[in-house]
C-alpha cells in the first residue's frame, strides 16, 4: 500500500481479477450483495437478542458497538483519514482508495460480535457457521475487483482491535470468566482442520506471490498468479485473524 512496489503487485492482481471465470464473479458478487442495510440490521437485531436472552445487557451494547464500529471505522479511515498515495502510474480503476474493506471489516466485526455473545457450549457451531462465511468475504471483494488484499488484511486487524477492546472491557469489569467444561470434539476437529487449511493456503500463497514476481522479472506477466495469491491470502489472513482471537479466548466466556 505504502510502497511503489507493494502497490504495482497489488494492481497486477486488480488486472489479473480480470480473468475470474463469469461462475466465480457471479458467486462472489451475490456474497457480496448480501452484505446490505437489511441485513446488517437483521444480523445486528440476532445479535441482540442472543445477548438479551442471555441476560447480558452491557455485553449485548458491546458486541453491536463493535460491529457498528467497524463498519463506521472503515468509512472513515477510507475517505478521510487514510489516502492512499499515487506511488506508480496506474489506470483511473486501480488508484481509487479502497483501504480497508468496509465488507470485509463487516463480517470479521459480526463474527466478533457474534462470538461474544453466544454461550460457550454453542461457539463451536456458532462460529462453523458465521465464521466460515466471515473468512470467505475477503476472497469474494478481490474475485469482484473490488479491493486489493491490503484491504482486506486491514480489515481483519482492525475486526481483531475491536475485539480484543471489547474483550478488555469486559475483562475490567469481572464480566469474563473460566469454562470448566468437557472437551467438545466436534469443534477440536474443526478449528484444527481450519488451521491446518489455512496454513497451508499461507503456503500456496507464498508460493504464488514468488511465481508471480518471478514472471515480473522475467519480462512476463504475473498478473493471473498474483490474483490466484491474493485470493488464496485474502482467506488465510481471515482464517489466522478468526482463530488467532479465538485462541484468546480459550476456556473463557462472558458471564
Amino acid at each position: 500500500m505504502l510502497t511503489p512496489w507493494g502497490q504495482h503487485w497489488e494492481n497486477s492482481a486488480l488486472t489479473g481479477s480480470d480473468r475470474a471465470s463469469p461462475e466465480e464473479q457471479a458467486q462472489a458478487l451475490d456474497a457480496l450483495a448480501a452484505i446490505q442495510i437489511w441485513s446488517l440490521a437483521a444480523a445486528l437485531a440476532a445479535i441482540a437478542v442472543i445477548g438479551l436472552l442471555r441476560r447480558q445487557a452491557r455485553t449485548t451494547v458491546i458486541a453491536l458497538a463493535v460491529v457498528l464500529a467497524g463498519a463506521g471505522g472503515t468509512e472513515a479511515l477510507k475517505r478521510w483519514i487514510l489516502p492512499r498515495p499515487d506511488l506508480v502510474e496506474a489506470p483511473v480503476d486501480l488508484v481509487q482508495n479502497s483501504f480497508p474493506s468496509g465488507h470485509t471489516a463487516i463480517a470479521m466485526t459480526t463474527m466478533v460480535a457474534v462470538f461474544l455473545v453466544v454461550p460457550y457450549r454453542w461457539r463451536g457451531w456458532a462460529m462453523f457457521v458465521v465464521m466460515t462465511w466471515a473468512t470467505s468475504i475477503g476472497q469474494y471483494t478481490v474475485t469482484a475487483h473490488w479491493h486489493r488484499l491490503s484491504d482486506t488484511v486491514g480489515a481483519d486487524l482492525i475486526a481483531v482491535i475491536l475485539g480484543s477492546i471489547a474483550a478488555f472491557w469486559l475483562h475490567r469489569r469481572r464480566l469474563v470468566r473460566v469454562v470448566v467444561a468437557r472437551r467438545y470434539g466436534g469443534r477440536v476437529v474443526y478449528v484444527v482442520v481450519t488451521a491446518v487449511l489455512g496454513t497451508l493456503s499461507l503456503g500456496l500463497g507464498a508460493l504464488l506471490v514468488w511465481v508471480s514476481i518471478n514472471q515480473e522479472i522475467s519480462g512476463g506477466s504475473g498478473d493471473h498468479n498474483a490474483f490466484l495469491a491474493t485470493q488464496v491470502l485474502a482467506g488465510a489472513f481471515s482464517t489466522a485473524a478468526a482463530l488467532v482471537y479465538w485462541a484468546t479466548w480459550h476456556r473463557l466466556e462472558v458471564a
